[in-house]
């Protein structure tokens, strides 16, 4: 009896993780919004340190720190384009929640599944089923559709979407689990990131030294607010089918658009919201895609895995 109740034990605390995950980077608007006080520039420096310290002392006490120790040189190299990539999607954003476009940043997020596919292709060598191909036509087709309705290309979109499927790959390309891949990439961009700060602070445009203490607590906590939803994604995708994660996705942009149009009041007019259509219906078509193809290899694998029986 109680070995029946461990796997979904564990599928619950996966599941439970996950949503944790995507929930708290889905309400990661209403946190940064109270950050107007500084700059883009200075809370993504702030973002990147206080993530850096939190991520030593995790790996501290789990016993990590040892792995840093072993990387080599190319591995350092990708995690340095990595950093690069993490970092322009977090000022990008950061900077999106502050001047009022988290619609637009909300609709990157949309867009990032089926740019990540377009770069499995570039990258990798992936091919395209029919419905991915018709889900990437729709997408191109939603961007066409938004650019005239923004009156520009959504670049904010695009930016977030293009730096985290990058930011997949290089990922992808050195697979560190998550927390000593989110250290060693808070090694390479925190000293940038503290040398903007010490002259930020000489120049007198410091605003965690100048504007109190509870503003200069609210930049150092956007540690935690970072590094919390990336460890409960690490513990979610070790518990969790690949296809209810494909599901949650789309809680944090989600959740995000709710809190531009209803607690921000960015405006939707109708056109936009064909946009965002658009990108619906291909993410319908590619889910299906990906269902399909998870529920085709399972049968193939217990096809082969099904061995005969010898006299």
């Amino acid at each position: 009896m109680t070995r029946g109740r461990e796997p979904r034990s564990a599928g619950s605390v996966g599941l439970l993780s996950g949503v944790g995950a995507y929930g708290l980077w889905g309400l990661f608007p209403a946190f940064f919004g109270l950050l107007t006080f500084a700059g883009p520039v200075e809370i993504l420096a702030h973002r990147i340190v206080w993530t850096l310290v939190l991520m030593l002392l995790v790996s501290a006490v789990t016993g990590r720190l040892g792995t840093l120790r072993g990387l080599g040189g190319r591995t350092w190299g990708l995690v340095a384009l990595a950093s690069a990539f993490i970092s322009v999607n977090w000022g990008v954003y950061i900077y999106a929640v502050l001047s009022g476009h988290v619609v637009e940043a909300a609709l990157g997020y949309f867009i990032n599944p089926l740019v990540s596919v377009l770069l499995g292709v570039v990258f990798f060598r992936e091919r395209l089923s029919r419905l991915q191909v018709a889900a990437v036509v729709l997408a191109a087709i939603a961007v066409v559709v938004l650019t005239v309705d923004y009156g520009r290309p959504p670049l904010i979109s695009l930016t977030l979407a293009f730096s985290f499927a990058l930011y997949g790959v290089m990922k992808k390309i050195v697979p560190l689990d998550p927390r000593t891949s989110l250290t060693a990439e808070g090694i390479v961009g925190a000293p940038v990131a503290v040398v903007f700060l010490i002259v930020l602070g000489l120049t007198g445009g410091a605003t965690a030294l100048s504007a109190g203490v509870p503003h200069a607590l609210l930049l150092a906590l956007a540690g935690p607010i970072t590094a919390v939803p990336l460890l409960l994604f690490g513990v979610a995708a070790q518990r969790v089918p690949l296809v209810t994660m494909g599901l949650l996705q789309y809680l944090t942009p989600g959740l995000q658009l709710l809190w531009g149009v209803f607690v921000l009041h960015e405006d939707m007019p109708a056109s936009r919201w064909i946009g965002f259509a658009l990108i619906w219906c291909a993410l319908v078509v590619f889910t299906v895609d990906a269902v399909g193809r998870i529920r085709r290899t399972r049968h193939e694998q217990q096809a082969t895995s099904v061995t005969p029986v010898t006299t």
